[in-house]
């Protein structure tokens, strides 16, 4: 048993396809055939059924209730089972300790105590009176030429812009 599994790992390996009895395929690729191969010959795949312990199994359909009994991936599956319900017996959920550090901000209030003008684009903009800069008036930068103007409307109408017309 023990060799027919080491046996069964070897990537070199040569499988035959269960769609077409010409085709020997290295195990690597198998897989990848599997789906090409399925596709190109539809009516042996609705003849054939996918094991469900390994893909790569495809059986007759009359014989997969067989297969299922005895396969031999079936194994290692109910092998994971029973390891997973052994450790989840093991395993004792702690309550998390976490605690949301404290917070000293207040967005409200910071709002409500605000005393800069809020921002506009276009305008000059004056820092607050806290500022050790409150006298400093924040110029408007233009990259365009002198004698030249941002446009005041756009070229085109905005989709969401039904310009007060209810539709």
């Amino acid at each position: 048993m023990e060799d027919t599994y080491i046996d069964s790992l070897d990537p070199e390996k040569l499988l035959q396809c269960p769609y077409d009895k010409n085709h020997q395929i290295r195990a690597c690729r198998f897989p990848y055939h599997l789906i090409k191969c399925r596709k190109n010959h539809p009516d042996v795949a609705n003849k054939l059924a996918t094991c469900p312990f390994n893909a790569r199994h495809q059986v007759p359909r009359a014989e997969i209730s067989h297969h299922i009994s005895s396969c031999d991936d079936k194994s290692c599956i109910e092998q994971d089972v029973v390891n997973q319900t052994r450790n989840l017996g093991q395993e004792t959920l702690t309550e998390s300790t976490w605690q949301c550090p404290p917070c000293d901000e207040d967005w409200d209030k910071d709002l409500w105590e605000q005393t800069s003008t809020p921002f506009v684009w276009g305008t000059a903009n004056f820092c607050g009176n806290n500022s050790p800069a409150s006298n400093i008036v924040m110029e408007h930068k233009s990259n365009l030429a002198s004698g030249m103007r941002v446009p005041k409307s756009l070229p085109y109408v905005l989709p969401w812009k039904n310009n007060g017309n209810a539709q």
